[in-house]
């Protein structure tokens, strides 16, 4: 039976714990997974620029989904989708550690966290509320990163002890984000009875990305959260070809360690804004922005790996720090606009349109043969710029 919706509840109720326990059994999937299967195209001989190529197919799905997954995180029991989102997740798992083409299966890994990111951030809106939105998406974000840090890290190292039992542990941590799933209250769903007839999905959707689009305040959040994103993705497979080039270390386990730092660095960072950052102080967190271009530059200069770790936790700090205020930002304003679902769906497009471009863009600079010191210094510069050109415009 649904229950009502409950946002008197204490920040680290049942409803909040059970969400974060889930979210946290996913995202190490997924960032095990990602590791897991760049060693399975390295094993079978693809050719360097494929890699990009699996994370642009992951995110197309984002972006062709868009239109419809925020529609069915209102229309349904929140928990429940996730459920189902991490099924399909525990299915693409599955193809890869079977042997079938790990683009198909890496697909269906994407198709599941594109249904899966309009319900873990709208549920947060349906347990909580107000300042304490800031706080949820801190803890968010903190039991994200984790993952990220422990996902990453066991990837790279059970990819090169042995890939078959890498890919068993990978859809075995999916598995388990599923049965967490159930333990979360099934919730009033937000906005049921919406028309499921294709053109009417899409004519909503794109009312709800126009109304989105013209109010300032979650302007300047998409634009935020999608620049940072698209720069991070690019960022963690720039990792995969500056280490053997800057460090002369070429094998699996040294970028995921890497990316480790960058996500320890974001659970300070998101720490942080939380104590600091409130809805209405929210563009405090443009310089921090600002400032993770100019790290890269360095980062991307280094020729030492401890300097590199501080650098990169230094980067991950400035970035949780400048993405997590912008996330509530976008769930408090979307709510009372065009639900919370479906500002997340037009945040995910924003988002994974900006990494698709960077991917696309890091990918012929690849095939040019493009030298990955010079690209990291010009893709910190390029995010620079951008961000400051942002938080310039929001100031006027």
């Amino acid at each position: 039976m649904s229950q009502a919706l409950n946002n008197d509840a204490p920040l680290l109720s049942r409803n909040m714990l059970a969400v974060i326990v889930a979210q946290f059994f996913s995202a190490f999937g997924d960032n095990a997974l990602l590791f897991v299967t760049l060693a399975v195209l390295k094993n079978q001989f693809y050719p360097d620029w494929s890699q990009p190529i699996l994370q642009m197919l992951f995110v197309a799905t984002y972006i062709l989904l868009a239109p419809f997954v925020g529609q069915m995180a209102d229309s349904f029991a929140k928990g429940r989708v996730m459920m189902f989102a991490n099924s399909l997740k525990l299915l693409g798992a599955l193809v890869i550690c079977f042997g079938f083409n790990p683009f198909l299966g890496y697909t269906l890994v994407g198709i599941g966290a594109a249904s899966y990111s309009p319900a873990k951030y709208g549920i947060l809106m349906e347990i909580t509320s107000g300042e304490r939105l800031v706080k949820a998406n801190g803890l968010m974000e903190g039991s994200t990163i984790a993952a990220i840090l422990l996902g990453s890290v066991a990837g790279g190292i059970l990819a090169d002890w042995n890939l078959v039992a890498a890919l068993v542990v990978c859809a075995m941590t999916y598995a388990m984000a599923v049965v967490a799933n159930i333990f979360i209250p099934r919730l009033t769903a937000a906005r049921p009875g919406q028309s499921w007839h294709f053109g009417a999905m899409l004519r909503s959707f794109i009312a709800a990305t126009k109304l989105l689009w013209r109010n300032g305040e979650t302007r300047f959040s998409l634009l935020g959260t999608s620049l940072f994103w698209g720069a991070g993705v690019t960022l963690r497979f720039l990792l995969v070809l500056w280490v053997p080039v800057a460090l002369g270390i070429s094998d699996n386990k040294t970028p995921t360690t890497l990316n480790a730092m960058v996500a320890i660095g974001i659970v300070i960072g998101a720490a942080a804004a939380a104590k600091l950052v409130t809805l209405q102080t929210v563009r405090r967190c443009m310089p921090a922005g600002v400032l993770i271009g100019v790290m890269v530059v360095v980062f991307a200069l280094q020729t030492s790996l401890l300097n590199a770790y501080l650098v990169l936790m230094l980067i991950g700090a400035l970035g949780g720090f400048f993405v997590v205020p912008l996330n509530a930002l976008l769930q408090e304003r979307g709510k009372a606009s065009v639900g919370s679902g479906n500002a997340i769906a037009v945040q995910n497009l924003g988002e994974n349109t900006a990494m698709l471009l960077m991917l696309g863009l890091y990918t012929v600079a690849i095939k040019l043969g493009a030298p990955a010191v010079a690209t990291g210094v010009g893709f910190g510069a390029i995010f620079a710029v951008a961000i400051a050109v942002l938080w310039w415009k929001a100031r006027k």
